[in-house]
């Protein structure tokens, strides 16, 4: 068999102007007979082509380098420099605990580390978003884990060539990109982290960062300022709810000057937030809404108190609204999001709101006559107003 002469621009040309964009198995090989060719060098030839089992597509290729290379003046990757980081304002937040010391620290524009601690689901990275919101500051969130090192933070060398040659450029990450910009950096669950984020050692004193493969240093601009946030205050879970967390490098905690423990919001602050959050999917109850908080504040209560081993966040409560703006069930609503939780504690908690709010009423399976409820008063004192 003669050797195969054509290139592979030349065989492709060749199919598309005898079977079309498509070629298969049978047509190619009918190709091959044609040509003198062998079929295992032309699937060689065509293997970027392959779409399928004995299926070829001879634009694919074209498809691929236009989706890379992008319209004509137009990046293929958008370029972070040119865009404003700045969150959306959110209409449905509500202040609460430390926001305004929070927000101050941020106005001040000085760079001092701040720690935020406080249980899952309690607007700690929610506050951080809506204080930059509200003064204008560009926010660079970065989400940590366990996998988290000097690479994904201060930036490296990447292939810039889809095709995948050798050819590589460094490019900034997150922590530089705010560096530069003098953005408020967000090291978000912060306490999942190993000791490979040491490497931001010298970004907390406020000294900027070497680059040790670049061989440049990178100063702050004014403005730079470093927000963690954690379940944990760095120093693991010893109850075993916040599986995950690690116990962080004591010198490295000591680099943040301050530490708010953010609480769940009281019940009155609350029902305003979850009314503002129905009035946006369209529901009007606001008793509704005041059950609500009523009913995570005992559980809450009850759990600080030992009385249980589970609590109702804030998330929760806007999950349990979102579910009855989709199926217009209360009883659902709050049935289908309590099933993360045991069986034991799912019946509890709803045995609770059922004494709260006797508009709602749970069918209960069978065996549920052994239900554990909550020793506790379904109408407590209400707490009084805060600032927010």
């Amino acid at each position: 068999m003669a050797r195969l002469a054509m290139t592979t621009d030349q065989i492709v040309e060749k199919l598309k102007e005898t079977y079309g964009e498509n070629v298969t198995t049978a047509e190619l090989k009918a190709f091959c007979a044609m040509n003198d060719c062998g079929y295992p060098t032309i699937t060689r030839r065509l293997e970027e082509y392959k779409s399928g089992r004995g299926r070829w597509n001879l634009t694919l290729n074209e498809k691929l380098e236009q989706t890379y290379q992008g319209p004509a003046g137009v990046p293929a990757v958008m370029d972070i420099t040119e865009t404003n980081l700045v969150p959306d304002k959110d209409s449905n937040f509500v202040s609460f605990g430390n926001f305004t010391d929070l927000k101050q620290v941020i106005k001040s524009g000085i760079f001092y580390p701040t720690f935020i601690t406080g249980l899952s689901g309690n607007g700690k990275t929610f506050g951080v978003e809506q204080a930059c919101a509200q003064l204008g500051r560009e926010l660079i969130r970065v989400n940590i884990t366990i996998e988290t090192d000097e690479d994904d933070l201060l930036g490296g060398f990447r292939l810039n060539d889809p095709r995948g040659n050798t050819v590589t450029e460094w490019e900034d990450g997150p922590v530089i990109e705010a560096l530069n910009r003098g953005a408020v950096l967000l090291l978000d669950e912060i306490d999942l982290a190993s000791n490979k984020i040491l490497c931001l050692q010298s970004i907390l004193e406020g000294k900027g960062v070497f680059l040790k493969k670049t061989g440049k240093f990178v100063k702050p601009t004014n403005g730079f300022n470093v927000i963690a946030t954690a379940n944990t205050k760095g120093k693991g879970s010893d109850d075993g709810r916040f599986i995950g967390t690690n116990v962080l490098n004591e010198a490295f905690l000591e680099r943040f000057a301050i530490t708010f423990e953010q609480e769940y919001p009281v019940a009155s602050v609350e029902t305003k937030l979850l009314k503002k959050y129905a009035s946006s999917l369209g529901i009007v109850d606001d008793k509704f809404c005041k059950y609500l908080a009523d009913w995570g504040d005992i559980i809450r209560k009850t759990f600080y108190d030992g009385g249980v081993d589970e609590v109702i966040s804030t998330r929760r409560l806007v999950h349990i609204l979102r579910a009855y703006s989709i199926f217009d069930d209360k009883s659902k609503a709050v049935a289908i999001c309590l099933n993360r939780f045991d069986d034991e504690t799912k019946q509890a908690f709803m045995d609770l709101y059922d004494k709260i709010d006797n508009e709602v009423t749970f069918q209960f399976g069978d065996g549920t006559d052994d239900i554990q409820t909550l020793n506790v008063d379904p109408h407590p004192i209400q707490p009084q107003n805060s600032d927010f």
